[in-house]
């Protein structure tokens, strides 16, 4: 099974777990962010990642460039507060 498939079936395993009101406020939400113009500046699926470096959990370096090196790299970004 592709990654797509597997995405797009614990999707649809959330969303039928979820309230019919938490759905609804999610796909609002989503939907606000795409009206605000906010992927305007973003990267695009396929398009290469800046280069870029942070901090690992034991406050070491760490750049994608040295990681692509290695193996393959997902990147994920979140949006809020922790």
């Amino acid at each position: 099974m592709r990654l797509q498939e597997k995405l797009d079936r614990l999707k649809e395993n959330a969303i039928n777990r979820m309230p019919k009101e938490a759905v609804e406020s999610i796909h609002k939400a989503v939907e606000d962010l795409k009206a605000s113009g906010i992927l305007d500046g973003t990267v695009k699926v396929g398009q290469k990642a800046p280069e870029f470096t942070l901090q690992n959990t034991e406050n070491q370096p760490v750049s994608l460039s040295a990681l692509i090196a290695q193996k393959p790299v997902v990147l994920s970004w979140y949006r809020g507060k922790w």
